[in-house]
């Protein structure tokens, strides 16, 4: 019989005197009754028979934080060492360690934990026990694990300080630093709610953590999304409610034609809760941010680490993943271009795919329509086809892209990047048009309809309008600042400028989206080429397509008019009003502009600032660094040069988002350099470019790309959306049928 602490508050109160109290309560005080029942009722039914299970490394506070819990919840108190071990053993855990050896240890632990059983308690593991999987197994059935996660260096001076003795696994050949890395494998398999805990975090507000995270875990209504353009006495309707992450991650764009956007808005974290992360990897960091951003209910905390890890863990030639350079003076540049496909959007799209697998109902197959001005579509194409065969079978993606609107390299990458459940159509108009016709497409009710009904397959976007892409691109923004701090750049919470090339103002928005939820960012930069539209709203507040025409520059990704995610942030600003933003951009659909009010034209210019720069200035750009640094810059990365230098006050440091690799936008660039004489062949410019010996080296997922390319094709279709719609069709009875 294990022996179990009951921790009850310190005033000691018989059942009739409680009694008498309640009474006495109610008749004089019926409000304030009713708040104490509410309190006591949702602390009880808290647990139920499940029990709190707090893992964590050796230090990591378990046992003390443990205790507080049960005392809030007044519920049996359980400490795996101390009650249980110690009691098995009969000798303490250092003894039996020092008498059997770290192996033996685990087993004869595991094999105490296999006979231990408890239910509405609290309990708190040894460090060792998520490390015999057997006794987890055991354990995990009837309880929530919440793993207490410390820093390594807080967990290293704690035990320093406590002269902790022996720790298994400790020998001449392993450092403690090693066994505590060694560690985290076991933790991440095991744990359901992750809860940061700091340096200087005392042990009443880690408890206070604890309960918060497993209410949250155990509630996901609290964590819906609405559309953009959802009234607010609108959101009771049957429509409009209960929609959740893996619901917006399969519909793409709500009913209305608006944007889905978390109801309650995005999680905060506290200055500690980031400090924490300083010393984490990048894939630590996506672990802990995502975590926050998707509810447990939709994906499982260890699914999303495997789905992180498969993601990251060896499609990007960078072990950093996404690097900060120090380019000259206060300029840094967050290197995007690292993943398969070379440019920023693989960070979302080697992701999402994996997201959208283990989301979708296995009864229906899936189309994934993607419009794209250039890097989006190779970037989708790769993610897509990178899913284990059987997703494959049933999801499959189509890429529109402008079929005269891209560069050379990025057309025989998109081709080189077709396999057999990802395909690109070239459409003669520009990118408006393609990422126009497939918002028709998805609001046509008879279309879609008719696909169900008649292939058993449903339509899916993976544009940025789905919300699972903005995801990815929150952490590398938040990363980017934490590197700094990390180099001794910046203190924690010195300020950072982010100036970001935009084009569908998802990236910026992404980066608005960290600051949001806790990173010092003290002004987002839009950089345009020469369609300066978000330029000149930003300045204005007035959006006005009237008369504009799309120009073909060399940076094609911002060869934008229509910015389809500044409809999210217009519905941030406006403080969630879905009327208003209906009204706008129903305006901009009927008449070709529209005109914020003066209130939240303000409150934009307080968080975005703007400018412009031109092909030539670009080019000059690209020539001028390389001059002074032997670094090439892309297109759209010199736009962003440009308009950072002209924008900076140089009293903090600026993030300059480097986009894409220079290699996809070769003729550009060897223009840039003052070549005379440039092949046609992108191989060939390649080559002539890799000559250059420049920082960085050309990139090899692109070589690769487009040796392929030389073996295939793509359909050419014309700008009318009775041929797209027939692609589709075709592209169903072909793949699913």
């Amino acid at each position: 019989m294990f022996h179990i602490f009951q921790y009850r508050p310190l005033r000691l109160i018989t059942q009739n005197s409680l009694s008498s109290m309640c009474l006495k309560l109610m008749l004089s005080r019926p409000v304030a009754f009713a708040q104490i029942w509410k309190s006591w009722f949702s602390s009880h039914s808290l647990l139920g028979n499940k029990n709190i299970i707090l893992m964590g490394p050796p230090g990591a506070g378990k046992t003390t934080v443990g205790r507080i819990v049960g005392q809030k919840l007044d519920c049996p108190v359980i400490d795996i060492d101390d009650d249980v071990l110690q009691t098995t053993w009969n000798m303490s855990v250092s003894e039996k360690l020092q008498e059997v050896g770290s192996e033996e240890f685990l087993e004869e632990e595991g094999k105490a934990l296999l006979k231990f059983s408890a239910s509405g308690s609290v309990i708190s593991l040894s460090g060792s026990n998520p490390m015999h999987a057997a006794g987890m197994q055991h354990v995990k059935r009837n309880g929530i694990v919440v793993y207490l996660d410390v820093p390594t260096t807080v967990i290293l001076s704690r035990l320093n300080s406590m002269e902790v003795g022996r720790i298994v696994g400790l020998s001449p050949g392993n450092s403690l630093k090693d066994i505590l890395q060694f560690r985290k494998q076991f933790y991440k398999r095991w744990y359901d709610i992750r809860v940061l805990c700091g340096e200087d975090v005392a042990a009443e507000a880690v408890a206070e953590k604890v309960l918060d995270a497993v209410k949250r875990y155990q509630d996901s209504e609290l964590e819906t999304f609405i559309s953009t353009r959802s009234s607010r006495s609108g959101r009771n309707m049957e429509e409009d409610c209960h929609k959740y992450f893996s619901d917006v991650v399969v519909q793409g764009l709500a009913p209305d034609g608006g944007l889905f956007v978390p109801e309650r808005g995005l999680p905060k974290f506290t200055a500690e809760e980031w400090q924490g992360l300083i010393e984490a990897t990048y894939i630590e960091r996506a672990e802990v941010i995502l975590e926050k951003c998707i509810h447990p209910a939709d994906i499982p905390a260890s699914k999303l680490a495997e789905i992180i890890g498969t993601a990251y863990g060896e499609n990007f030639s960078c072990s950093k993943i996404a690097p900060v350079r120090h380019l000259a003076g206060n300029q840094f540049l967050l290197e995007l271009f690292h993943g398969p496909t070379a440019s920023f959007k693989d960070f979302a799209l080697q992701l999402v795919p994996h997201l959208f697998a283990y989301c979708i109902p296995r009864s229906c197959n899936y189309l994934i329509l993607v419009a794209t001005s250039g890097d989006t579509g190779s970037a989708v194409l790769d993610g897509f086809s990178r899913l284990h065969d059987t997703d494959k079978q049933r999801i499959a993606v189509m890429n529109f892209f402008p079929e005269d609107g891209v560069s050379p390299i990025q057309k025989s990458q998109m081709i080189g990047c077709q396999r057999e459940n990802a395909w690109s159509v070239g459409v003669k108009s520009d990118f408006d048009f393609c990422q126009t016709a497939i918002k028709q497409i998805f609001t046509n009710s008879d279309f879609t309809g008719f696909l169900t009904v008649e292939y058993g397959t449903a339509l899916a976007a993976a544009n940025s309008i789905n919300w699972a892409r903005l995801l990815p691109q929150i952490v590398y923004h938040a990363s980017a600042y934490l590197d700094l701090v990390h180099q001794g750049i910046i203190p924690f919470g010195g300020p950072v400028d982010i100036c970001i090339p935009t084009g569908n103002f998802g990236n910026i928005l992404a980066a608005f989206y960290a600051k949001i939820m806790g990173i010092p960012i003290r002004k987002c930069i839009c950089a345009s080429n020469e369609n300066n539209l978000l330029t000149d709203f930003i300045r204005t507040g007035v959006y006005d397509l009237r008369g504009r025409k799309l120009i073909s520059t060399s940076s094609p990704a911002v060869d934008i008019l229509k910015s389809s995610n500044l409809e999210r942030y217009l519905h941030l600003i406006a403080n969630e009003d879905g009327q208003l933003v209906t009204q706008l951009f129903n305006q901009l659909e009927n008449q070709g502009r529209f005109q914020l009010r003066e209130d939240l034209l303000e409150k934009l210019q307080q968080d975005l600032v703007a400018g412009s720069c031109s092909e030539e200035d670009c080019l000059a750009a690209i020539h001028s660094v390389y001059s002074t640094t032997g670094y090439i810059l892309d297109t759209h990365t010199a736009v962003a040069k440009v308009v950072a230098d002209r924008l900076q006050d140089r009293t903090c440091p600026i993030i300059i988002a480097s986009t894409a690799h220079y290699s996809k936008f070769a003729p550009a660039i060897l223009r840039a350099l003052r070549i005379a004489e440039i092949n046609q062949n992108p191989l060939s410019q390649l080559h002539l470019l890799s000559s250059y010996s420049a920082l960085p080296p050309i990139h090899w997922g692109l070589l690769e790309a487009l040796k392929k390319s030389g073996n295939g094709d793509h359909p050419v279709c014309a700008a009318d959306m009775s041929v797209l719609m027939y692609q589709i069709e075709t592209l169903i009875q072909n793949h699913f049928m």
